[in-house]
């Protein structure tokens, strides 16, 4: 169903976006384009949405897609420059990139394949399959560091502030996706047990506190 769509990639102009929209569609992938839109996780990360347009897909597609791309990616290795800088990249380098390959754009994940090939590197589907479950199991660790969250919300949500609410529900339901599609919680089960708790007294603390604010200045009622 299109509303479980998520993002499989985030572009910097429309132009790239939707060259993957026709590339995907061309391969009896449906897909929606989205223009600037917030992310719907709520995290603390700080940082900013610099991509303006991505392409989502069904997460059951993502592997598809991925294989399309990579495909595609194919018959551009033969065309780079001679100064392309991957090429003075080390073995150990080159198989950074393929433990990440999250991190990198396809046609590198592809082009260090090769290069680690001509090397006299032994590059199978097998070895990459093991690389790609090993990145996935990092990227689902939950998130650390979460204990001044966690103090900062039952702080806000005892003084009746609806910002006890924003950051309990953010540790409680934020979810990430991972490059596979699968999408899983973003913080340990013990930490969204906090955010849990930390909602809830704000939906109580919260309305309780308006109601004060009210009866305690009966000047400002007006009948």
């Amino acid at each position: 169903m299109i509303e479980n769509f998520i993002a499989f990639r985030n572009f910097p102009t429309l132009v790239q976006a939707k060259e993957l929209e026709v590339l995907l569609k061309k391969n009896n992938i449906e897909t929606i384009l989205a223009d600037n839109l917030p992310p719907i996780d709520i995290t603390f990360s700080g940082s900013t949405l610099q991509n303006q347009y991505e392409v989502k897909i069904d997460p059951s597609d993502f592997e598809k897609a991925e294989l399309i791309l990579e495909n595609e990616t194919e018959n551009l290795l033969e065309t780079i420059d001679s100064d392309y800088y991957l090429l003075s990249f080390t073995n150990e380098e080159l198989y950074e990139i393929l433990l990440n390959s999250d991190e990198w754009n396809v046609f590198d994940y592809k082009l260090a394949q090769k290069l680690l090939t001509e090397r006299g590197k032994t590059i199978d589907t097998d070895m990459l399959a093991s690389l790609k479950k090993e990145r996935l199991k990092i990227l689902a660790k939950p998130e650390e560091n979460q204990k001044p969250w966690i103090i900062a919300g039952y702080i806000f949500s005892l003084l009746g502030g609806g910002i006890g609410i924003v950051i309990g529900y953010s540790l409680w339901k934020s979810k990430k996706t991972l490059p596979n599609g699968e999408r899983v919680y973003s913080y340990s089960e013990e930490d969204r047990k906090h955010g849990k708790t930390i909602f809830y007294i704000s939906l109580i603390v919260f309305p309780l506190s308006f109601i004060f604010s009210i009866f305690s200045n009966p000047g400002d009622l007006n009948f």
